[in-house]
């Protein structure tokens, strides 16, 4: 078995009742992730997929194509309609983990850089404050203990260490986003997930951050879920490459292969739109 092996994973959102044809109504054949006929938006359906230990998985599509969606259902940070992935480090469908199995994946298991840095850090704490948190969380007690733990993750993410015992709101943003990633593998998790790990960076920000986190991934071997809109992100990371379009997945394969022989339509307009 794979490290996560995701079966027909759906998320819907909306008030209204399901008609019962919302996702044979919806996806990309129909050009439209909302049901004509009840108007429930389907945010992404039918998703398989595996992530094996070690491997780099990217995720891509436009905006609303369902792959951030995904990615928070993948990391319990948002509830699934339907559908079954099983994890290596549980015990059952990890989908219907119960609260407290939640916060215990979260802080042991599996780590999240979240495309929006207050979702990920308290600003109002101190940028060691945040890592620190992640480990108490995880049972660590011993104030020294963590301290040192704090001061290495932020020397291996490339973090002033001088700058632990600073607010995070004055860090700047590449700092923050460095930060959390330090936060998300601060206990050895199995799996990291980034949604977006590049947004609202300068270009040469963004480029320190990418191959800052790709030592990290080779030297730990860290299996990893990269979501982004952004083609070259996934190129430099991704081993393999899943193509999202309106909540459903319409291409996959080796990235290399994905990126210079794009078989679905949709996957050449975007490779042919960034050349």
């Amino acid at each position: 078995m794979s490290l996560l092996d995701a079966e027909n994973v759906t998320r819907f959102y909306g008030d209204v009742e399901p008609c019962g044809r919302c996702v044979e109504r919806t996806g990309a054949e129909h050009g439209r992730n909302r049901c004509p006929e009840c108007g429930m938006v389907v945010g992404c359906a039918d998703v398989t997929l595996s992530v094996e230990s070690g491997e780099v998985l990217g995720i891509v599509g436009e905006s609303g194509s369902g792959k951030s969606s995904l990615a928070e259902m993948l990391a319990l940070d948002l509830a699934a309609t339907d559908g079954t992935v099983a994890f290596d480090a549980y015990d059952g469908n990890f989908l219907d983990a119960n609260y407290e199995e939640r916060v215990d994946l979260q802080n042991e298991h599996v780590g999240m850089v979240h495309q929006h840095v207050g979702d990920g850090l308290n600003l109002e704490f101190t940028g060691g404050g945040n890592v620190a948190e992640a480990l108490l969380a995880a049972g660590w007690r011993h104030f020294e203990d963590v301290r040192t733990r704090v001061r290495d993750l932020f020397e291996e993410t490339e973090v002033p260490a001088d700058r632990m015992d600073d607010p995070t709101s004055t860090y700047s943003g590449g700092m923050q986003r460095r930060v959390q990633i330090a936060k998300a593998i601060a206990n050895d998790p199995e799996l990291v997930i980034l949604d977006e790990p590049t947004t609202g960076l300068d270009v040469s920000v963004q480029a320190r951050v990418l191959d800052m986190f790709r030592r990290i991934q080779r030297e730990q071997d860290v299996a990893t879920i990269v979501v982004s809109h952004d083609l070259g992100v996934i190129r430099l990371l991704a081993d393999r490459t899943v193509v999202m379009r309106h909540g459903r997945v319409v291409e996959t394969g080796l990235t290399d292969r994905v990126m210079e022989d794009p078989r679905h339509e949709y996957t050449q307009t975007l490779i042919n739109s960034v050349i």
